[in-house]
């Protein structure tokens, strides 16, 4: 029995971690065993790379050398924590993955979508997502959420056209990939969110 990997997808503060909560008890609530995780992280390993990538006092960071970081937390990520999920038949609800890499680094970095595919074809192993959620919201919105609730993190101090820009990176690879990526608008309220996103995932699994 293979299991589902679903990731949750979109700008900083696009509400992707109270989604996955609703999701996770919405499943569970279904019979199905659920494993809540994020990138960069999830693992011991994953989660102190987290920790060098977000650091503020990290300033000096190379895109490439971001770049490699996420990479290496992602490979250990599939390894020791989601292929195994996914072969005992759980459901692994993952905030970020791939396509992050892909909008900020790939896109807004610069660094170019095919390097960034090069670099994860090795920390993947080809592994992808059965469903990708894109929680499409106005970076500007985004961002102030993130203000308003936390301290931010070394990327989302970055300038509002780096995140115009991962924006832009997240719709291209929507346009990409439509059957895999599933759009939903962010500004809508927690509930008609919830509502569509369960929606599709109910639909999906049962097919």
């Amino acid at each position: 029995m293979t299991g589902w990997f679903i990731t949750m997808d979109g700008p900083d503060g696009s509400g992707k971690s109270t989604q996955i909560q609703l999701l996770q008890q919405a499943l569970q609530n279904q019979g199905y065993e659920v494993i809540v995780t994020r990138e960069p992280g999830g693992t011991a390993i994953g989660e102190q790379i987290r920790s060098i990538i977000l650091d503020v006092n990290n300033i000096e960071m190379h895109g490439m050398t971001e770049a490699i970081l996420y990479a290496a937390a992602r490979a250990q990520h599939v390894k020791e924590l989601i292929e195994p999920a996914l072969r005992e038949g759980k459901v692994v609800l993952c905030d970020r993955f791939l396509d992050a890499s892909i909008a900020y680094q790939g896109v807004a970095r610069g660094l170019g979508v095919d390097t960034i595919e090069g670099i994860n074809a090795y920390a993947t192993g080809g592994l992808e997502p059965d469903i990708t959620f894109f929680i499409d919201i106005n970076p500007m919105v985004g961002l102030q959420r993130k203000k308003d609730q936390e301290e931010l993190d070394r990327l989302e101090k970055e300038t509002l056209d780096f995140h115009q820009k991962v924006y832009e990176g997240y719709i291209a690879l929507w346009e990409k990939y439509p059957s895999r990526i599933q759009r939903v608008f962010g500004e809508h309220s927690i509930e008609e969110i919830h509502n569509q996103i369960i929606k599709i995932v109910e639909e999906k699994i049962k097919n």
